[in-house]
C-alpha cells in the first residue's frame, strides 16, 4: 500500500525513482479505507534526509499511510530552508487537538548537553506526555529515546569517551515480542551517538523489556508497554552512506567501525541491516493496524503495547 505525502515535498521524487508507492493527495481523499495517521517530529538537522529515509521504511509498509511532518513550536531550524519548514512543516502547538495512530521523534544533535539546557526541553516534555492522551502508538530515536526514558522513567543517559560510531552486531533478546517478529537472532545496526543509555539504569519493576542489545556498544532496542512506546538508541533508519557523510562531515576524523570494508574508505560500505530496518518498521506499523481503533476519536484512551 502506498504512503500519502505532500506532492511537492522533495523526498517524493527520491522514492518514486525506488518504487516506492506515493499515493497524490487527490487520489488520497477518494479511498474508503482510512489510512493511518503517522506524525513524525523531525529534530534532526538534515531534515529532508530523516524526512525520506523515515518516509521510505513507512511508505515500504503494506497500508496506506498519511504521513504529517511536525516540528518543534518556538525552535527555528538553522539548517533546513525557512520555506522549506513552512510549506511542509506544522508546529506542534496547531497539532496538539488531533489525534495520530502513530508519532515518531528524531534524534537531535544536543546529546552532550544536560536535558534541562536543551533549548526546547519544556515542549518536548509536554509532546511527550501529549502522546499518552493522543497518540496510539510512539517511536523514538536515538536522543529521543534516551529522553522519553528520562522523562517518564528518570533514566539517566551517560556522555562517551568516545563516539559509538559504525555497523555493530546486535543480539535478539525477545524473538516474540511483535516489535521483533521476523528478526534474526542477530542482525546489524548503524549507530552514531556521544551518550548512552546503560542496562543496569534500567529500573525495574515497570515493565521496561530490553528487546536488543550490542556486545559493543550497548542497548538498542526498548519496549515500554506501559507508555506504548518503542525506543531505538541506534539508525536502522540510516541510508547506506549516511555514516560516510557523517565521517566526511566531522573531517574524517574516527573511522565508523565494521562499515568500510577492510576499514578502507575509500572502498563504498555494504548496507547490513537494510532488511531489519523495513523489518521493524513494518512490525511497528502491522502492530498500529492490528490494535488501533477506527474511530480517531478513541485514539489515546487506553495506550499500552503487546507485550
Amino acid at each position: 500500500m502506498p504512503i500519502k505525502i505532500a506532492d511537492d515535498l522533495p523526498a517524493r521524487r527520491t522514492l518514486e525513482a525506488e518504487g516506492v508507492v506515493v499515493m497524490r493527495e487527490a487520489d488520497a481523499v477518494r479511498q474508503d479505507i482510512r489510512p493511518l495517521r503517522i506524525a513524525l517530529l523531525n529534530l534532526m538537522p538534515n531534515k529532508i534526509s530523516t524526512e525520506t529515509q523515515l518516509a521510505r521504511l513507512l511508505g515500504a509498509t503494506p497500508l496506506q499511510v498519511e504521513l504529517t511532518l511536525v516540528r518543534i513550536s518556538d525552535h527555528v531550524s538553522r539548517n533546513t530552508s525557512a520555506d522549506h519548514m513552512a510549506s511542509f512543516y506544522r508546529p506542534w502547538n496547531d497539532v496538539r487537538d488531533e489525534r495520530f495512530d502513530g508519532f515518531i521523534i528524531t534524534g537531535a544533535p544536543v546529546e552532550t548537553l544536560p536535558f534541562d539546557q536543551v533549548s526546547y526541553w519544556d515542549e518536548l516534555r509536554a509532546i511527550l506526555d501529549w502522546t499518552q492522551t493522543h497518540v496510539h502508538r510512539s517511536l523514538s530515536i536515538c536522543w529521543a529515546a534516551q529522553a522519553a526514558l528520562h522523562h517518564f522513567h528518570g533514566v539517566e543517559k551517560h556522555s562517551l569517551e568516545r563516539k559509538a560510531f559504525g555497523v555493530f552486531r546486535h543480539h535478539n533478546h525477545l524473538p516474540a515480542s511483535p516489535w521483533m517478529r521476523g528478526f534474526s537472532d542477530d542482525f546489524c545496526v548503524p549507530v552514531s551517538r556521544w551518550s548512552e543509555v546503560r542496562r543496569e539504569s534500567i529500573p525495574e519493576g515497570r515493565g521496561l523489556q530490553i528487546l536488543a542489545e550490542s556486545d559493543e556498544s550497548g542497548l538498542c532496542l526498548i519496549g515500554d508497554p506501559a507508555r506504548a512506546f518503542l525506543h531505538m538508541f541506534n539508525h536502522l533508519e540510516y541510508d547506506t552512506l549516511t555514516l560516510a557523510d557523517e565521517y566526511a562531515r566531522d573531517g574524517a576524523g574516527q573511522l565508523p567501525a565494521h562499515y568500510f570494508p577492510d576499514d578502507d574508505p575509500a572502498q563504498a560500505p555494504l548496507n547490513h541491516w537494510r532488511s531489519h530496518a523495513h523489518l521493524l518498521f513494518g512490525n511497528w506499523i502491522n502492530e498500529i493496524y492490528q490494535t488501533v481503533p477506527f474511530d480517531l476519536g478513541e485514539v489515546g484512551q487506553a495506550p499500552g503495547l503487546a507485550a
